[in-house]
């Protein structure tokens, strides 16, 4: 079933959980946005995603006659939030979600995107505002499922994992078809390596994804995540000791075999690294802080 899910077709996936995919896959997307119906009495809708005629029709189709109770959003990116205040307006549901685009940045980016020109910003929905906000730890009850939100900052600043028994529905935070794109500064290295350990530590065993099929094991899965960001920064180190250069020339260095369409992408998380890297003192801009500064070892 997850090896080429079709757009618009509700899927069961567990008992009182369905799948309903967007049309809209790219390399960054996957097979498109998975929109997810919680539920039986009343739904809970997550991600409601793009803002796709086709896609809302279908949400509409699978919903049926049963009632919204709530629309939850992992995190304010064109993929995953736009369709909301329309599903909301049709069936009269509140949106709830962390906070807005801005909300959830930690101050040191803050501080960082006020004095230094970093870029990024890519697919945010800046209009984005739920009616509810969400603490960390919320508890939502709806007429047969129980939720908890957690804020996960890291690939946003506002980005939520929602846990469900010993499962979670991870948003972008968790992926098994890719690691999650850091863009600074709505992307925090920092925050998504301690969020991976935050979600972690919830004993979560089972992961529904905003893209690609369902992470069985959620341990291993987030510990090779972490694992993996490990590597790349001794990447980076090595990289670095070789010949200085900017975050897109050390992303041309280092990832060989990613198609060129996606090395603007790769070039924004060698960014996140090096900005972590150079809060631990292990590298430093010959300059001011950009997104095109050029970075040198510091020799620690």
């Amino acid at each position: 079933m997850d090896d080429s899910p079709r757009p618009g077709r509700p899927e069961p996936l567990a008992p009182g959980l369905r799948r309903v995919l967007a049309p809209n896959p790219s390399p960054m997307t996957h097979w498109g946005t998975n929109t997810y119906l919680l539920g039986k009495a009343a739904l809970a809708v997550i991600d409601p995603g793009p803002d796709d005629d086709a896609h809302l029709q279908a949400l509409l189709e699978a919903i049926g006659t049963v009632p919204v109770s709530h629309i939850l959003v992992t995190h304010s990116h064109k993929d995953h939030s736009p369709l909301a205040p329309r599903l909301a307006a049709l069936t009269g549901a509140p949106v709830l979600a962390f906070g807005d685009s801005a909300a959830g940045r930690s101050p040191a980016m803050t501080a960082l995107a006020l004095s230094a020109d970093l870029g990024g910003g890519e697919g945010v929905d800046a209009g984005f505002a739920p009616d509810r906000r969400l603490a960390d730890g919320a508890r939502l009850d709806g007429a047969d499922w129980s939720l908890t939100a957690r804020h996960t900052p890291g690939h946003f600043g506002n980005h939520m994992c929602f846990l469900w028994g010993d499962g979670a529905f991870s948003g972008d935070h968790v992926m098994g078809w890719a690691s999650t794109l850091i863009s600074p500064p709505d992307g925090d290295l920092g925050a998504f390596r301690r969020s991976c350990a935050d979600l972690a530590a919830t004993g979560v065993r089972r992961l529904w994804p905003g893209h690609g099929a369902p992470v069985d094991d959620a341990p291993a899965r987030i510990a090779a995540l972490l694992a993996h960001r490990e590597a790349r920064d001794a990447q980076i180190r090595a990289a670095l000791a070789a010949a200085p250069g900017t975050a897109a020339e050390l992303a041309a260095r280092i990832y060989t075999d990613t198609p060129a369409a996606l090395l603007p992408a790769a070039a924004r998380n060698v960014l996140a690294h090096l900005i972590a890297l150079r809060d631990k003192g292990f590298a430093a801009p010959r300059g001011p802080l950009s997104a095109d500064a050029v970075f040198a070892p510091t020799g620690r």
